[in-house]
């Protein structure tokens, strides 16, 4: 048994960085999840995330603001906050706060079959 461990809020940066920090914590056949770092970047005007997967996406610490395509409005993400993004959402960031930085963490799936309410 292979275990693993860590924590999404070590070795974050002290200043803004010109990207965002990516790493993969745990890939598998369907299956990534990744922790983002964000240090106050944005998607730039008109450009926007489409993906072949399904997303699954969680706000650590920090706070972002996401829009949606087809939305009118921004949805604010606080820490604690969550996203099901299907797969080909048209969404982009628009704001990531800087200090502290917007941790999130990410996990991208496809063949997914949705999850019975209780």
């Amino acid at each position: 048994m292979d275990v693993r461990a860590g924590s999404l809020k070590t070795g974050l940066p002290g200043r803004p960085f010109a990207d965002e920090l990516m790493e993969t914590l745990y890939q598998c056949r369907g299956v990534r999840i990744e922790r983002i770092v964000s240090t106050g970047q944005v998607m730039p005007e008109g450009q926007w995330y489409d993906q072949d997967s399904d997303e699954w996406v969680l706000v650590v610490a920090g706070a972002a603001r996401l829009l949606i395509a087809g939305e009118e409005r921004e949805r604010e993400l606080a820490s604690g906050d969550w996203l099901l993004l299907p797969a080909h959402c048209r969404h982009r960031v628009t704001w990531t706060e800087t200090d502290p930085p917007t941790v999130w963490l990410a996990m991208h799936f496809s063949q997914t079959e949705p999850m019975q309410s209780q």
